[in-house]
């Protein structure tokens, strides 16, 4: 992983947690993901009309990851509604980075060097320290429903991030795979939130309507920074470098939420950094 990339990847972090943190603050959620997601397609169509159609090769991945990521954004919906932003987060975000080391050694022969490994399995303790921090500080029992929905997302992270590391390497154009991707997964969320509200949606969403389109835009980078990267570099210290972004999520939730982020979650932060710096070294 050379400086470039692992700069393009902390940059998609801070985006990704953004977008996570505006969708967090819209308190009725169809709605916050109607908007994204809608603004995501229209992005994605005007984006198809200026890169490449992907190659044949790749479509296979780009349905089986609109899949993946519809049923993303529904867990990732669930877990918002039942748990804080600071802690739901973070505990979806920090399950993924071991999974995808798992998933690629298995599914596509990407077996990391020791340095590599050791990089993964130190941030993602920290990752994880940051997520589960929250029960001890707080000092109340986990939300079970809220903790397995966050969990859930993060096995549904897991599986797009190697559906499409696998993905985009086949289509010959990134910027194409994303633009597509965004259109096949971007329709389902709004046409069930019309169904249900019908003729009162437009008043439902024109109160969000700027927020929403913010987070489609921002959603958009985050994801097609982590694919070009994805090309450049393996997929697991790309999904972990890019769960960094659980950093910024537990900053966002202690300025803007006020939920607490205290000493513990700072030296889990140290540990991610640590795991970064071995990354780094392996590349």
């Amino acid at each position: 992983m050379t400086p470039l990339v692992a700069a393009a990847v902390l940059m998609a972090a801070v985006t990704h947690a953004s977008w996570n943190a505006i969708a967090a603050s819209i308190e009725d959620q169809l709605v916050a993901f109607t908007l994204i997601a809608g603004g995501g397609t229209v992005i994605g169509a005007v984006m198809a009309c200026f890169s490449p159609l992907p190659e044949a090769a790749a479509w296979p991945y780009l349905i089986a990851s609109a899949l993946l990521h519809i049923g993303y954004q529904a867990l990732l919906m669930r877990s918002f509604s039942l748990g804080d932003f600071g802690q739901m987060y973070p505990i979806a975000r920090g399950t993924a980075p071991l999974v995808v080391t798992v998933l690629a050694a298995v599914f596509v022969g990407e077996n990391l060097g020791g340095w590599q490994l050791a990089g993964v399995a130190i941030a993602s303790a920290g990752l994880m320290g940051v997520a589960l921090w929250g029960f001890r500080g707080s000092g109340t029992r986990p939300h079970w429903p809220a903790l397995l929905a966050a969990l859930a997302t993060g096995l549904s992270i897991a599986a797009y991030t190697v559906v499409d590391g696998v993905g985009v390497r086949s289509s010959g154009t990134p910027l194409g795979y994303i633009a597509w991707l965004m259109i096949l997964e971007g329709t389902l969320i709004p046409a069930y939130t019309l169904y249900v509200h019908r003729g009162g949606l437009p008043a439902r969403l024109r109160p969000y309507a700027v927020r929403g389109l913010l987070g489609a835009a921002m959603s958009i980078a985050a994801y097609g920074l982590v694919l070009w990267a994805q090309t450049r570099a393996p997929l697991a210290p790309v999904a972990a470098l890019r769960e960094s972004s659980i950093i910024v999520g537990a900053a966002i939730g202690a300025l803007l939420f006020k939920e607490r982020f205290g000493g513990p979650r700072i030296a889990a932060a140290g540990l991610m950094v640590v795991g970064i710096g071995l990354m780094l070294r392996a590349g």
